[in-house]
């Protein structure tokens, strides 16, 4: 019961007291009794209210203790940040708002990790690193809700994680972080970050949070102004991309339904097909549209390989490194559900995501298979071999923002070779005539044009087909298919198209 209705029971009570008074009707009994019961209600209605406030207290502490947990788990192993969400809202019993909430702490610190280490470390009195993980990541927590989360009003904020760190540290440790917490909010307008003009690197770094490695990187490749734009894009919150199957083609009953539920969303400028989404304010994956396979996730840039390959009516297609399957079901959805794809994947615990979701589409032309895409071999050529290469996935950092802290520049020269080989195989496993399509999920050039430029070197019976008579010019560079968060809307992508020469 709320504060209104509280007050209305009482004004109520009030009026009838009044009226039997006034009308001589009453006994001193009675107005005794009616008394108890408005005492009875008051109580009643405060211990509700009480209620309440425990379930809510309750319901906050538990869901920023989890983004905790779930940060510990994070520093601490391999496991990507995705999984370990997942993993969570299996064990325990958050509701939809609660979910969101937790997805958006734990996605938020980790893109902001950087950021937030160095205000924590300007206003902790020692050595911040120094803490328990379990401390600094409930500070991290904290501090991310200070400053980003603006809904949520700070002595909330505050009050949870020092309760979380009371709990794992004692009153002393929890006096620290509450009292650096309070003067982070009193003087967050004063903070300073490193001289722009004095290490330019790690201002960028520290004030976009991204590994001064990188930054330094992709400075040296794409100049400091673009650089800058690349990790504000980089930074932003992900959309939901939404493109149409084309086997059941319900694009104008689909943009009914987003309109209908005032969902905020647009065509992407260079596959109309796809539906990008920023406020979903309803569960997507619960809707008759995802469950009936109208509709497939997949980033616009991954739509524009597929568009790039150009695949045709009874074609044979091998796609070598085809799980969780996106790219293999565009195939299927513009060949009309005939030929034959052969979908490949080292991984055979993966492979169900495949079958899964091409039973989902209505796809019946593709054949799951377990092997490695380095060395698989099959009697008959293809007219199309997909190579969508294991890389760095430094394109897709706004999904996936942990990947910016796991990679390091060694992942790159360990992943060439793997991406060597694979496209290898593929030219021996493409007919004459037929075509190879690479493709990556990040921006890195040495994954990219370096790699085609040198397989074409070694291979003079394979030729470069431009990218650009398949394609929007504006998403193509020098004959390859190449985009970037910041200029084209979507992830870091990059395909080439090459056609085995006739002998």
């Amino acid at each position: 019961m709320n504060e209104q209705n509280s007050s209305s029971l009482y004004n109520k009570n009030n009026e009838n007291n009044e009226n039997i008074i006034n009308n001589n009707n009453f006994s001193n009994e009675k107005l005794h009794n009616n008394e108890k019961i408005f005492q009875e209600d008051a109580n009643s209605e405060e211990q509700h209210n009480e209620n309440i406030n425990q379930e809510t207290h309750k319901r906050n502490y538990n869901v920023r203790f989890a983004a905790v947990k779930i940060l510990n788990r994070y520093d601490r192993s391999d496991s990507y940040i995705d999984k370990l969400l997942n993993a969570e809202y299996q064990k325990e019993d958050f509701n939809k708002f609660d979910k969101a909430l937790l997805t958006e702490i734990v996605n938020g610190v980790i893109r902001w990790r950087g950021k937030l280490d160095w205000i924590l470390t300007g206003f902790y009195h020692g050595d911040f690193q120094k803490n328990l993980n379990w401390v600094k990541n409930a500070m991290r927590v904290g501090l991310y809700q200070l400053m980003f989360l603006t809904k949520i009003p700070p002595p909330i904020a505050i009050y949870e994680t020092v309760e979380i760190t009371k709990n794992i540290q004692g009153e002393k440790t929890a006096g620290i972080v509450n009292g650096v917490l309070r003067n982070i909010l009193r003087n967050m307008e004063n903070v300073r970050y490193p001289e722009k003009d004095e290490d330019p690197n790690y201002y960028l770094a520290v004030l976009y949070s991204f590994p001064k490695w990188l930054v330094k990187r992709w400075i040296e490749q794409f100049g400091y102004e673009e650089t800058e734009k690349l990790l504000v894009a980089m930074n932003k919150r992900p959309y939901i991309p939404a493109r149409i199957n084309k086997l059941k083609n319900k694009k104008e009953e689909f943009r009914k339904f987003l309109d209908e539920n005032e969902v905020i969303y647009k065509n992407y400028s260079y596959h109309d097909d796809t539906f990008m989404i920023f406020n979903p304010k309803i569960n997507f994956f619960e809707t008759s549209f995802f469950k009936n396979g109208e509709v497939a996730i997949q980033d616009p840039s991954a739509s524009l390989v597929i568009q790039l390959a150009n695949p045709q009516i009874n074609w044979r297609v091998l796609d070598l490194c085809a799980a969780p399957g996106g790219k293999s079901f565009y195939l299927a959805e513009l060949m009309n559900n005939t030929g034959e794809i052969f979908a490949i994947d080292k991984y055979e615990s993966k492979l169900r995501f495949i079958s899964e979701g091409a039973a989902r589409l209505g796809i019946t032309n593709i054949t799951v298979m377990n092997g490695d895409a380095t060395d698989i071999d099959f009697d008959e050529p293809f007219d199309l071999v997909l190579a969508d290469v294991p890389c760095t996935g430094l394109g897709t950092i706004s999904k996936k923002p942990d990947i910016k802290w796991k990679r390091e520049v060694e992942d790159i020269i360990k992943l060439n070779k793997i991406q060597d080989n694979i496209l290898e195989n593929a030219a021996e496993q493409v007919k004459p005539g037929g075509v190879i399509v690479y493709s990556t999920c990040t921006i890195e050039p040495s994954e990219n044009f370096i790699v085609i430029e040198t397989f074409l070197q070694k291979h003079p019976e394979f030729q470069l087909d431009p990218a650009e008579k398949y394609l929007p010019e504006k998403v193509c560079s020098k004959g390859m298919m190449q985009t970037f968060p910041h200029r084209h809307s979507c992830d870091g992508a990059f395909a080439a198209r090459l056609i085995k020469r006739l002998v």
